[in-house]
């Protein structure tokens, strides 16, 4: 199978152009590195030293004896698009190559409309030019299963039966976006649920949980490591903790940090996309995956990553700074996610072993969290204009 993966720079596209390739599959990677751009805007880098792309290439072909085949270029520029598609014809493209920080989508004005337009307009791009050069392709987009927000009610996977005025139908499961990031990530799906029908398309929209961890089993050298963020804006929550644990600082539970999603660990988020890839949608359907194992509060991770610093001899505090969000600090949160359960999917990681490994691996790298250990304050204020940044702050 010849795999397209855009976004192959990136945390997930790295890992899963690796794992395609130690299938044996075809890999053609897409990039512009703009999540390297925008992470040093913000003053950051990755804990995990990531070499040059080129290097990164040598490696895949000294590690696995064969090559990854690398277009660079902006999925905003349809011709570019257009000419890769024409070119390669892939059996599958998964989608990663999307602006991907709620805060970075939140700093201001021109961060949101960027973070929208980027989005919405590749999506579209990589549509047209599946309908018109391989429209036999599957496309595997990576959705977020913050796309439904934290509804009183149970979540299900992309649609759900409903009878009004006494009358019955299945529809899309109403969405209710936290950011601007993630409403860009709702108007995707609607339009690949839209091109799906008209164009009689292939498509599984992946509603991604919040994935944690730095190795798969391909992972076998540094030079081959994925990403790992902990600053404010592009770190997730679990990240952000495991580095002030770390460095000595106070882990910090936004609010009152009832706040609840659903994780899945990177190796597991490996084993979703395969599965889906491995069992594509027919022509003309447009389905949907709730990707994630367990749900956990913040106030749950922060006490994981408490308890398991002291393993490793640290002596971690617990604080609770105000939300800078605008979200339900306590909530119900029951999402489904059945239908990759039904592909075979079973988990592999449990967060603890996970958590264990990243201290292994960052504690290697902490020369690096110290030169950065303000960046994981929090600074992005959903509610009011945020400070005025430096770009080399």
């Amino acid at each position: 199978m010849k795999v397209l993966v855009t976004g192959v720079d990136g945390y997930s596209g790295w890992p899963l152009a690796l794992r395609l390739l130690a299938e044996g599959h075809e890999v053609v990677g897409l990039d512009n590195f703009a999540t390297r751009r925008r992470v040093r805007e913000v003053g950051s880098w990755s804990a995990t030293p990531i070499p040059s792309f080129p290097r990164r290439l040598a490696a895949v072909q000294a590690a696995f004896g064969r090559s990854l085949t690398f277009y660079r270029g902006d999925l905003g520029n349809y011709r570019f698009v257009d000419d890769v598609l024409a070119r390669e014809r892939p059996d599958a493209i998964v989608h990663l190559a999307e602006q991907r920080s709620a805060p970075y989508s939140m700093i201001d004005v021109h961060h949101a409309v960027a973070t929208q337009v980027e989005n919405l307009t590749g999506t579209l791009h990589l549509l047209y030019a599946i309908r018109d050069r391989c429209p036999e392709a599957h496309l595997v987009k990576m959705g977020t299963m913050g796309e439904y927000g934290t509804p009183n009610v149970e979540i299900p996977e992309g649609f759900f039966e409903i009878e009004y005025r006494g009358r019955r139908d299945t529809l899309p499961f109403p969405r209710s976006a936290g950011s601007w990031y993630h409403w860009s990530k709702v108007f995707d799906s609607g339009d690949v649920m839209y091109a799906t029908r008209i164009w009689q398309l292939r498509s599984t929209d992946v509603m991604q949980g919040v994935i944690y961890g730095i190795r798969t089993p391909e992972i076998t050298q540094d030079a081959l490591l994925t990403r790992f963020d902990f600053d404010e804006t592009w770190g997730t929550a679990l990240n952000r903790f495991i580095v002030q644990a770390i460095l000595g600082l106070p882990i910090t539970p936004y609010g009152k940090g009832g706040q609840t999603r659903g994780f899945i660990a990177l190796e597991d988020s490996m084993q979703s996309l395969l599965l889906a890839l491995r069992n594509p949608a027919k022509p003309g359907e447009y389905r949907v995956f709730n990707q994630f194992d367990a749900a956990y509060s913040v106030n749950q991770l922060a006490e994981t990553v408490a308890a398991i610093a002291r393993e490793f001899g640290l002596s971690p505090t617990i604080e609770h700074p105000p939300d800078p969000r605008v979200e339900a600090e306590e909530h119900f949160y029951a999402p489904q996610h059945d239908h990759l359960a039904a592909l075979g999917y079973r988990r592999s990681r449990e967060l603890g072993e996970v958590i264990r490994e990243i201290f292994r691996d960052l504690r290697r790298f902490r020369r690096r969290l110290e030169a950065k250990r303000l960046q994981v304050l929090p600074r992005t204020q959903w509610r009011s204009a945020p400070p005025t940044r430096s770009p080399t702050e």
